[in-house]
């Protein structure tokens, strides 16, 4: 079980952003992931009254940074993000890249390189605290579109994901939960679990609430762009059960490109 556990507060913000502030209760310490939008991310501060110190970037694209100035205005928080975003990332106060390690307070992450939706993404594992922030590379029930380099990479990228423990908790940054959900279950139809996830999803939204974090082990039950190992994928996409998983990832994000 995670020995730090910290505060975490999910919202949305413009469309289906999902924004995250996580807290370190020990030392008042702060992050947000990523800043869609930046009145939905000082409201989220109003709300809670924490006070943030720190923006930690998955990725360069304008949905993710968009609010960065106006946040850091306010805030005076410090800026990490992926130093192979280069310049497209406001106000960077530090760049990390694989392996580096990165704290909010007491809380410590290992930084994972992990392209595939685009070149510069990156993953932040709380390893302590059982928690991955995963960006546009995993979602509940589904992963990123692939749009700058081949499908293999993002296949990569999600691979590492699955040696991590099944309770491990995942942050993503999009709600695309039905969407992934109908695809899945066009993909898998006889898997009950996947079944039970979507009519939650369901539920979720009639209630005004998402699926977002997940966990690993929910995800390895139901989400087919982690199961490309499993013969009942493979035989969805005409496929041959022990096919390489990397080529039936890469029939499956093609198919639900089209979907």
């Amino acid at each position: 079980m995670p020995e730090i556990r910290p505060e975490i507060r999910t919202f949305l913000c413009r469309s289906d952003n999902i924004g995250v502030l996580m807290r370190d209760p020990g030392t008042g310490a702060c992050a947000a992931i990523d800043v869609p939008e930046a009145a939905a991310v000082l409201r989220a501060l109003d709300e809670t009254g924490w006070r943030l110190t720190d923006i930690l970037v998955t990725h360069r694209h304008g949905d993710h940074v968009e609010g960065i100035p106006a946040v850091k205005a306010r805030t005076g928080a410090r800026v990490t993000a992926p130093a192979r975003a280069g310049s497209a990332v406001p106000q960077v106060d530090a760049t990390v890249g694989e392996g580096d390690v990165v704290t909010v307070g007491s809380l410590a992450a290992v930084v994972w390189e992990t392209p595939g939706h685009c070149d510069d993404h990156v993953t932040y594992w709380f390893e302590e605290a059982g928690v991955a922030f995963a960006g546009d590379t995993l979602f509940t029930l589904g992963c990123g579109r692939v749009l700058e380099g081949p499908p293999s990479v993002l296949w990569r990228s999600l691979s590492r994901f699955l040696p991590l423990p099944d309770e491990t908790v995942i942050y993503s940054g999009h709600d695309y939960v039905l969407a992934n959900a109908r695809f899945a279950r066009a993909a898998e139809p006889e898997n009950r679990n996947l079944a039970d996830r979507a009519a939650l999803a369901e539920t979720a939204k009639a209630e005004g609430r998402f699926l977002v974090p997940t966990t690993l082990g929910e995800e390895k039950a139901t989400n087919p762009f982690l199961r490309a190992t499993e013969p009942t994928l493979a035989r969805a996409v005409g496929m041959e059960p022990g096919a390489d998983p990397a080529a039936v990832f890469t029939a499956l994000r093609e198919w639900k490109n089209r979907f």
